[in-house]
């Protein structure tokens, strides 16, 4: 299953992953630790519970750009505009604000 880095602040904060039932969220534990560790949205209040859902979160959704910048990624980087997860993998490592989504590297690949 894929699965991304999900920074505030240039921070790592916590991880969102497909899972077999659909998508989870959760922080990680280093970043709650943090004496200034703020909330990524108001849908996903710090706390030591996963989140999750079977169909995409909205927040996570609300990442991926969308119009001509949408239309140029999915022709260039051939990704399904459904497949919600593959976009935000693919778009939003450098959002416009505080949080971004890198890819995690697939398992039993190197890191690059």
């Amino acid at each position: 299953m894929r699965s991304g880095t999900v920074y505030y602040s240039d921070r790592p904060a916590g991880r969102i992953r497909e899972t077999d039932s659909g998508y989870e969220f959760r922080y990680f534990a280093e970043y709650l630790a943090l004496p200034d560790a703020t909330a990524i949205s108001f849908s996903f209040p710090l706390g030591t519970e996963a989140w999750t859902s079977q169909s995409f979160f909205p927040f996570f959704d609300g990442l991926i750009p969308e119009g001509w910048l949408l239309d140029i990624g999915v022709k260039n980087w051939k990704i399904d505009p459904r497949d919600r997860m593959g976009l935000l993998l693919a778009f939003c490592a450098d959002c416009v604000g505080a949080v971004g989504v890198r890819a995690d590297p697939a398992e039993g690949q190197a890191d690059a």
